[in-house]
């Protein structure tokens, strides 16, 4: 058989292949802007002739050990107006004094049980504080210890956390 003469275009593709290459091109495209753009360290505007103040550390963890000690006082004073149950001052202190621990040291203290701190070698006074104050009043049926000696617990950690 004789080979024929004339030539053949290759085959075109159809218009949806087209869109649909174009759209995944910009979906890159648009990602890779993304990634650059959270990437990207951030720029601090200045005011020309501001000071520029950066808070000392100690002066930071100053202030929030006097945050804590204001909300410890506002627990306790809630339970002695008689707003707050012992069990629910107990609780609420607990939260504070695990978050202060958070907050302070980076340490997950509120979602960590007892054993979980115990083992990590946290400070010794926030584990008394939990062991003989917080959970008695949280977990243990019957009546809760007094909210008032939680709070001195809740003030010794606040005050000596390192």
């Amino acid at each position: 058989m004789p080979a024929a003469d004339e030539l053949y275009p290759p085959v075109q593709y159809g218009w949806g292949w087209v869109a649909l290459a174009l759209g995944v091109l910009v979906l890159l495209a648009a990602a890779a802007w993304l990634v650059i753009a959270l990437t990207r360290p951030r720029r601090t505007i200045t005011l020309a002739g501001a000071p520029a103040y950066t808070p000392l550390t100690a002066d930071v963890l100053s202030r929030l050990r006097t945050e804590y000690l204001t909300d410890v006082q506002r627990v306790e004073d809630a339970y002695r107006a008689g707003n707050m149950d012992p069990r629910r001052a107990n609780l609420e202190l607990s939260r504070l004094v695990r978050r202060f621990v958070n907050e302070y040291s980076g340490l997950e203290a509120p979602v960590l049980a007892l054993d979980d701190l115990i083992a990590r070698g946290v400070d010794p006074a926030l584990i008394d504080a939990i062991r003989r104050h917080y959970y008695p009043s949280i977990f243990q049926r019957g009546p809760a210890i007094d909210p008032v000696y939680g709070a001195e617990a809740a003030r010794r950690v606040v005050t000596t956390w390192h």
